[in-house]
């Protein structure tokens, strides 16, 4: 049981954790590059579509930690398989479409921004990509995991 509860532990402080990092993605880095590209070329605003994606990103992300946090304490508690765990399984499955979306939204951006302006926005847009494609993974994952406890929960009132 020990080994349960050090397990949970340590997943609930790697959250907390990058949940600090992506808060101050939004509050320091983030204002800090359209500062600098506002003085770099003053009038220019290609960058606010990718400050707007890249803050539906991180407000995403966020609210996908809290539903993972939330997943795992009621692990802790024994009550994996419940509607509450089951409820925080299909917020996370929507954060994860919500990131993709918005990441497809830069790409789409980047490369109309690249016809005009001539810039290879290769290296970005791969990286967009595999972005898509680890949120694709964990939107795999969590409908594996969805599909058991709904299975579980359907069978409940039957036995009742």
């Amino acid at each position: 049981m020990n080994v349960k509860r050090g397990s949970i532990t340590f997943l609930k402080v790697i959250i907390f954790l990058v949940g600090i990092a992506v808060l101050a993605v939004c509050i320091y880095f983030l204002p800090e590059a359209a500062r600098r590209d506002a003085i770099e070329r003053p009038g220019d605003y290609s960058l606010y579509p990718l400050l707007v994606c890249a803050y539906g990103i991180c407000i995403t992300f966020t609210v996908a930690l809290y539903q993972g946090f939330k997943l795992l304490t009621y692990i802790e508690k024994n009550n994996a398989f419940s509607d509450s765990s089951l409820q925080s399984l299909r917020v996370l499955k929507k954060c994860t479409f919500t990131v993709i979306f918005f990441i497809l939204l830069a790409i789409v951006y980047l490369r109309v921004r690249a016809q005009f302006t001539g810039d290879d926005s290769a290296g970005p847009i791969s990286l967009g990509l595999m972005g898509i494609l680890a949120t694709s993974i964990i939107t795999a994952i969590v409908d594996v995991l969805q599909k058991p406890i709904k299975n579980i929960l359907d069978l409940q009132p039957k036995n009742n």
